[in-house]
């Protein structure tokens, strides 16, 4: 009996499976270590293509834009490359990765969540600490140390947060008060970034470079514990949250190309991904989180399903999903993308 199904003899058009050669005697090349990722298969394979990706954004934002600028907005570039990420990309040492992008102003809108605002500013002022997954929290707790995953952070850091962010709050409602400063999320984490003044912070370079930072769920962390706290002295300060949905839906809409780089889920896949619906869609997109489609979540959801949406145009170039922890893939993605772009330009000077 015939298990196998007899081939039709026609051949099947792709490279043939092969990763990189260690026994080269010249030595390991990390960079052809990972350009042999393309051929290796799995989510190799699609890391490979997320550097492709990220590479015709660049290519793209370096083409010469010839819409309108707006001067309520950023420079226009010919692609507006969004980058999203949640809080712990900035708990861990991606931050410097972050850093890096932002400082050297390769990036033009940044979307994150409030743990991410407050601890960039925290790392100015004290460093978390890698730990153990495995730290008992009951002890922990009873030594005043918090921990994320893997890494601590002392309570004694989030009262000289408190201390740094009291002053500027008081600040914020004067304004309101005397020359009728309405205050956005992203006006706000300006102002941080100008204050912090600490070129180590990813939001002093935002500020530096007036790239704007959106954060929709300002309240949901150690800056909103701040801003409760701040009630009992000074009731009243506002937050509008409209500026900046009409500030990143404007942004959006006015690119001639938009690209979307998101690690992780949640509130800054979808802030950004809705952003580009109202322009009918990104041209370029890398999605690199965990989280699976099998429960409906927006985190899981496949860009495909963004498609659906319109987040991410119909014809676009086929979007990227890498399957994978943040921290092992984006310091890598950078440094085959951004960073090799950047030090090759610096050669040619």
């Amino acid at each position: 009996a015939v298990v196998s199904t007899q081939s039709t003899g026609e051949e099947f058009d792709g490279a043939p499976v092969r990763g990189y050669d260690f026994s080269d005697p010249s030595g390991v090349n990390f960079s052809r270590l990972l350009d042999a990722y393309a051929t290796t298969g799995f989510q190799a394979t699609n890391f490979s293509g997320a550097v492709s990706m990220i590479n015709d954004m660049i290519d793209a934002r370096e083409e010469t834009f010839t819409g309108e600028q707006f001067p309520d907005l950023r420079k226009s570039r010919g692609c507006t490359i969004f980058l999203g990420f949640t809080s712990n990309m900035i708990s861990s040492g991606v931050r410097e990765s972050i850093k890096f992008l932002v400082k050297e102003d390769m990036v033009d809108v940044l979307v994150t969540t409030c743990g991410a605002i407050e601890e960039d500013l925290m790392k100015c002022i004290a460093p978390h600490q890698i730990g153990d997954f495995e730290l008992k929290g009951t002890v922990l707790r009873s030594k005043g140390l918090n921990r994320i995953g893997n890494l601590i952070v002392p309570n004694k850091t989030y009262c000289l947060l408190e201390e740094f962010l009291a002053p500027i709050l008081d600040h914020m409602f004067t304004e309101q008060k005397e020359n009728g400063v309405i205050w956005s999320p992203s006006k706000m984490i300006s102002l941080l970034g100008e204050r912090i003044g600490d070129p180590d912070s990813v939001l002093y370079w935002a500020w530096k470079n007036k790239i704007p930072v959106f954060c929709p769920a300002i309240t949901d962390g150690a800056i909103g514990d701040a801003m409760y706290f701040h009630t009992y002295r000074q009731p009243g300060l506002v937050m509008d949250l409209i500026q900046d949905i009409r500030l990143i839906n404007r942004t959006a809409t006015a690119a001639q190309k938009s690209g979307m780089i998101i690690l992780g889920g949640g509130v800054i896949k979808h802030h950004i991904a809705n952003a580009n619906l109202m322009r009918n869609g990104a041209d370029f997109t890398v999605y690199v989180n965990t989280a699976q489609p099998f429960d409906g979540s927006d985190a899981g959801a496949t860009p495909d399903e963004a498609v659906s949406w319109g987040k991410i145009r119909t014809n676009a170039r086929t979007p990227v999903k890498v399957y994978a922890e943040a921290t092992l893939v984006f310091p890598l993605l950078v440094a085959k993308t951004f960073a090799a772009r950047f030090y090759r330009t610096k050669e040619k000077l």
